[in-house]
């Protein structure tokens, strides 16, 4: 007979832990390890909330800012060749020194026509004057001619007054043809008279007409003057001086070439320098005038640069676009605009970093703004 079977439920085996292990410790939860790093990241992001915080409530920055300077062309006022060129690339220059010279021929050839032309007009003054005066004897010996008509009309008509007097009626002492020459003597005066008086106011007349002559050579004259002072400035145009005192850039000038008026031969850029802060809208409710900024230029790393808010441009930078943007459409997005900020730096900073500082070199500015509040105390 077979061995009796056992009815004693088999259990399932409990599992063995692996060796070397503590069941005290799973039990307890992750390891100090573990929870010190947690913390140190909680604690530095806490830090770094807590500092960006701090920041955006107290100072405003932005590094959508350029060093902006007085960038002045240098060209030519005339036409001509270069014949001299007396600078080159980054030389320091003067107010007045003269930077190139353009051939003279041209104007130097102009200047003399227009003497020639003045000295020509004023031999014809001298001939109108002399026939001015010519004018004015030939006026004077018709009224001396005038006069004496009307003394011999006088003569005449107290003739004729005699002669009619001797014969009349009652009397007749003298001939008829006596009388009627007296009468014809007395009639030819008169006539003479009025042709001496005509004879005089052609010589009056001859005299405005030859003194118009004269004065219409004296304005001639002063055309052909002012001529000669614009043809002598352009002779010296021929001498392209520079306008202010700063440092040659962008040249583009060579001996031999021609220039025309209006073209750019180089630029002299001023050591006065100042930055160009593009500042969101929103961050300008606590910039005021006058406060101190911060400066980081990426051409000076190592350098911290002091300046000073001079002044708010009078409109966004989109309204000085050549297209600005038009809202008033049906797609109206609202968009953060941009207002420039003039940032003046401190003269020692000018002085010290003298040619270093360029525009269009960029920038980071901070600025504090509880200094607000301490200009408000």
């Amino acid at each position: 007979m077979p061995d009796t079977q056992t009815s004693v439920d088999q259990k399932p085996a409990a599992a063995v832990p692996p060796a070397g292990a503590n069941p005290a410790n799973a039990a307890k939860g992750p390891p100090k390890r573990v929870l010190i790093v947690v913390g140190l990241i909680a604690a530095a992001a806490l830090a770094a909330g807590g500092r960006m915080w701090y920041r955006s409530h107290y100072f405003v920055e932005t590094e959508n800012a350029y060093v902006t300077g007085h960038v002045h062309p240098v060209s030519s006022r005339i036409p001509g060749v270069v014949t001299k060129v007396l600078f080159d690339d980054n030389q320091i220059v003067k107010a007045g020194d003269v930077l190139a010279e353009l051939d003279p021929a041209d104007q130097g050839v102009k200047v003399e026509q227009i003497q020639a032309q003045i000295a020509s007009v004023q031999q014809q003054i001298v001939q109108a004057d002399a026939a001015i005066q010519q004018a004015k004897a030939q006026a004077s010996a018709a009224q001396a001619q005038v006069v004496q008509a009307q003394a011999n009309l006088v003569r005449a008509k107290q003739d004729a007054e005699r002669y009619g007097q001797l014969y009349n009626s009652q009397m007749k002492a003298v001939s008829k043809a006596e009388v009627d020459a007296a009468t014809a003597a007395r009639a030819s005066a008169t006539a003479d008279v009025t042709a001496r008086r005509d004879n005089a106011s052609a010589a009056q007349a001859q005299i405005a007409a030859a003194t118009s002559a004269r004065d219409v050579l004296k304005a001639q004259v002063k055309v052909l003057q002012a001529q000669l002072k614009d043809a002598q400035q352009q002779l010296g145009y021929n001498r392209i001086v520079s306008p202010v005192s700063g440092r040659i850039g962008k040249r583009s000038v060579e001996v031999g070439a021609r220039v025309q008026p209006g073209q750019q031969l180089a630029a002299i850029v001023q050591d006065d320098v100042w930055i160009v802060a593009n500042f969101k809208e929103t961050q300008l409710p606590g910039i005021v005038p006058g406060q101190q900024v911060n400066i980081e230029v990426d051409a000076l790393p190592k350098h911290e640069l002091v300046g000073r808010v001079d002044s708010f441009a009078p409109a966004s930078g989109n309204q000085f676009a050549l297209l600005p943007a038009d809202n008033a459409t049906g797609n109206f997005t609202k968009i953060v605009q941009r207002v420039p900020v003039k940032i003046t730096f401190a003269p020692e900073d000018l002085r010290k970093y003298a040619g270093r500082l360029v525009p269009g070199m960029s920038t980071v500015v901070e600025i504090d703004l509880r200094q607000k509040t301490a200009a408000a105390k």
